[in-house]
């Protein structure tokens, strides 16, 4: 009897063991058995069972990466295969005409690299080697920027595979750089601490490439590059392009077990509106069998695709102009003109990458900052600069931003933010007079968002009839601050020294 309880005793400590090393590689926070929920395929179901993750919402600050055979030509943006074949017109993904005449992509690539019938998209496949591609400095990099997720992009719509995909030959495997690119992302993040997710924007694929006759795009033997769509440009989603969107989404999601699965807009058009819904529930299923939460991210473009609730409210190149209770995302890009490398390439300021970043974070988003790195697998030089100049920021700042909530008020000031997908080019600069809170147990961060003019700042929110101030410091700063507050709010000079160039931290303690 005593073997038998020594023997029991034994088979607990080792699952217990085993329970807490499957933890090691990945922050997300498991789920309790006894809360364990079967999703199926319909809303219902999905809406009953699903919670947002407390773990998305604290990490606030990701990396997402566009990098593929795009980045050969590097001219334009990430739709050159796209562009490079509209001879006559330049229609939207909506499928609109904006412009009629050749589009400059398309002129650039006749001229460069040839006729779009014996040089197609799928000859700079082999150009695409990525030889500089090493997955430790750029993890390394992410980490010292602050991120804390990293979203490489797995499937674009150009229809080729940055992963060893086993529903296509075109995959980055068996081609072009010949090396599994994602897994490597995959390991090595997990390996130094950070959650792991991957984008998929094959959906798209199907009306991506126009066909025509004089391209390569209609040659039936590339047709499992540029989709079987025919050269109607509004013919529906056929139900065997849907099944192939199907296997390779689930191929990715079984095979490197996302914690995070982002989706692009075209996944939100009605005809997909069958697939959502299963989709769904079989990763959300998924993360219960990985004993792990995970997350869905989609942009919900023009209505609501994906029910709210039921997934991560994301924004591309956009904010909200106020606080949303339930978590949500902006993602954007480090340049201006491009999501992927192109040699005119434009990069914001790290000032306005903080200052979107604090901004966002006050209204209870995350921010998804992409870099484009070249052909070659080097991420140039002035994207690094401004991801360490983040992360020096966040080195310093990093309290009021990580793992804060929002408070009553996101903030004051005279800038206002505008609202919606490609809405960031119409934002004003933020000036000294614009203050954004965060808050973290007794502790209320008032972020400056640039130095006051007369070296002194008037809090208006924070009056000492509703929140009573104790103490007062500025993160970073050894200085001792003279301060005071009354029912008109509180007033801080300012110490005489900065202590950095960006946004600047006012720790509050109530």
């Amino acid at each position: 009897m005593l073997l038998r309880k020594q023997l029991f005793a034994l088979i607990i400590i080792s699952a217990l063991m085993l329970a807490c090393g499957s933890k090691k590689h990945n922050k997300t926070v498991s789920i309790k058995s006894e809360k364990a929920q079967v999703f199926e395929p319909n809303w219902e179901s999905i809406k009953k069972n699903y919670k947002d993750p407390e773990w998305f919402n604290k990490q606030k600050f990701g990396i997402f990466i566009h990098w593929g055979a795009y980045s050969v030509p590097a001219f334009g943006s990430e739709w050159y295969p796209r562009q490079m074949y509209m001879d006559t017109a330049t229609f939207t993904a909506q499928l609109n005409f904006e412009k009629i005449g050749p589009n400059p992509v398309y002129t650039h690539h006749k001229k460069t690299w040839g006729d779009q019938k014996t040089f197609g998209y799928k000859d700079f496949i082999p150009m695409f080697k990525g030889e500089k591609f090493n997955a430790a400095e750029w993890i390394d990099l992410f980490k010292k920027a602050g991120a804390k997720y990293v979203i490489p992009v797995a499937d674009h719509h150009d229809g080729f595979a940055m992963y060893k995909s086993h529903t296509t030959r075109w995959n980055s495997v068996d081609m072009g750089p010949k090396r599994d690119v994602l897994g490597e992302l995959f390991k090595e993040g997990r390996n130094q601490g950070l959650i792991m997710g991957a984008s998929s924007h094959y959906a798209f694929n199907w009306s991506f490439y126009n066909k025509k006759d004089h391209f390569d795009t209609t040659d039936p033997q590339y047709a499992d590059l540029y989709s079987t769509k025919g050269k109607n440009l509004k013919e529906p989603v056929s139900k065997e392009f849907k099944q192939r969107w199907w296997d390779r989404t689930v191929d990715l999601i079984d095979n490197y077990q996302p914690d995070i699965l982002w989706f692009d807009f075209y996944l939100d058009i009605p005809d997909y509106a069958d697939m959502r819904p299963k989709i769904a529930a079989y990763f959300y299923n998924k993360g219960i069998e990985w004993g792990k939460e995970v997350v869905i991210n989609d942009k919900n473009f023009d209505h609501e695709a994906f029910p709210e609730g039921t997934v991560i409210y994301d924004l591309e190149r956009g904010k909200l102009p106020g606080i949303r209770k339930l978590p949500w995302q902006t993602d954007t890009s480090i340049g201006k003109n491009s999501w992927s490398y192109v040699s005119n390439w434009e990069s914001k300021t790290a000032n306005q990458l903080i200052d979107d970043l604090v901004d966002i974070v006050s209204k209870n988003g995350n921010l998804l900052l992409n870099v484009g790195p070249k052909a070659d697998g080097t991420i140039p030089e002035d994207q690094k600069e401004i991801l360490l100049q983040i992360g020096n920021w966040l080195s310093i700042n990093g309290d009021a931003i990580y793992d804060t909530k929002y408070w009553k008020t996101f903030g004051e000031g005279p800038t206002e933010v505008n609202k919606g997908h490609h809405s960031e080019g119409d934002n004003k600069d933020f000036t000294g007079q614009d203050i954004r809170f965060t808050q973290k147990g007794n502790k209320l961060y008032a972020i400056m968002m640039a130095w006051p003019t007369n070296n002194s700042v008037h809090i208006k929110s924070v009056k000492s009839s509703e929140d009573k101030v104790s103490n007062v410091k500025m993160l970073g700063s050894n200085a001792n601050l003279k301060w005071s507050q009354d029912t008109n709010g509180l007033i801080v000079e300012m110490p005489t020294q900065k202590p950095g160039d960006y946004a600047f931290v006012l720790e509050l303690t109530l």
